[in-house]
């Protein structure tokens, strides 16, 4: 199957910088292996980010901007047959990839791998920063976020979190009545991380046409991989960063659409989240390629 890698190289739902240089280098990087096409999409460097943390709509306009192209080529890339890897960036770059995914292939689920949810307001949020909108967004929250998309929002009951342990206490009420599914650190200590992903797996699949998975690096500890722009300690092994992405590979007949986003290089360390970033994608982009053989071969 056809991939195409669509660098999304924008931190502007963050404060923090840095995470706007993660596709660049990551991109740069694959060149060595992927034969396959991609395309970058680069923050405008005129654009003097805001930083106000009193500010709850901080570089609304900005991000909007920026996800509407994205969202547009994505849309159309994707009904051309491309199988869709987003790089990003900063989490809020991923509203563009899932709706574009749900655009055309309708009725999916999701799997959001990330120590946040991501599921503030523009009322409830604290900071302001736009990636801590996104997954709400998706699920048709904050519309003004999605303003380009005119199709089908994600159902709550077919969105699934996995990882997460830093909620801020009006997500936690905003989630108790949204149907979402929510696993956190601690369930994966208790249960495992293979049977909570196929409970995921379960779940985002039931009765949809695919699954889209959103894979945030600062879900694995900063300690193991520190090049993050928001690190959550207590988060898991690289071990199981790995297995994740071995169980997203085995039920990778379901998958439409993936990201890989929030890696830092301006944060890391020895190149440690880098060379983690390196192996999901190169296991994913393996995965697709052999998806299409398989497809080809049952025909």
């Amino acid at each position: 199957m056809k991939t195409m890698i669509f660098g999304a190289g924008s931190d502007l739902g963050v404060h923090i910088d840095g995470a706007h240089l993660g596709p660049v280098q990551l991109m740069n990087d694959l060149k060595s292996f992927y034969t396959g096409e991609s395309m970058q999409f680069i923050q405008d460097a005129d654009i003097i980010k805001s930083r106000n943390l009193s500010d709850r709509r901080k570089n609304e306009y900005e991000v909007e901007k920026f996800n509407t192209k994205l969202y547009k080529e994505m849309v159309e890339k994707i009904k051309d047959g491309f199988f869709p890897i987003l790089i990003g960036g900063d989490h809020s770059v991923v509203v563009a990839s899932a709706l574009a995914s749900a655009k055309v292939n309708t009725d999916i689920g999701i799997i959001w791998i990330d120590a946040h949810t991501d599921y503030n307001t523009f009322d409830s949020t604290v900071t302001g920063n736009l990636h801590g909108l996104p997954l709400a967004a998706i699920n048709g929250y904050n519309q003004e976020m999605t303003v380009y998309h005119d199709g089908k929002n994600i159902q709550t009951s077919r969105t699934v979190i996995v990882g997460a342990r830093s909620i801020d206490p009006a997500e936690k009420e905003i989630l108790k009545y949204s149907g979402v599914t929510v696993f956190s650190t601690e369930d994966i200590e208790e249960k495992g991380v293979e049977a909570i992903m196929e409970q995921a797996f379960e779940i985002a699949g039931y009765k949809t046409k695919g699954i889209h998975v959103s894979y945030d690096l600062d879900v694995i500890d900063p300690d193991i991989a520190p090049g993050v722009s928001i690190p959550e300690f207590d988060g898991i092994t690289e071990e199981e960063a790995m297995k994740i992405n071995e169980i997203i590979i085995k039920h990778m007949k379901q998958i439409v659409s993936f990201d890989l986003v929030e890696f830092n290089p301006l944060r890391d360390v020895n190149r440690k989240t880098e060379q983690i970033a390196l192996n999901i994608l190169a296991q994913i982009i393996k995965a697709v390629e052999n998806k299409g053989k398989f497809e080809r071969t049952i025909y």
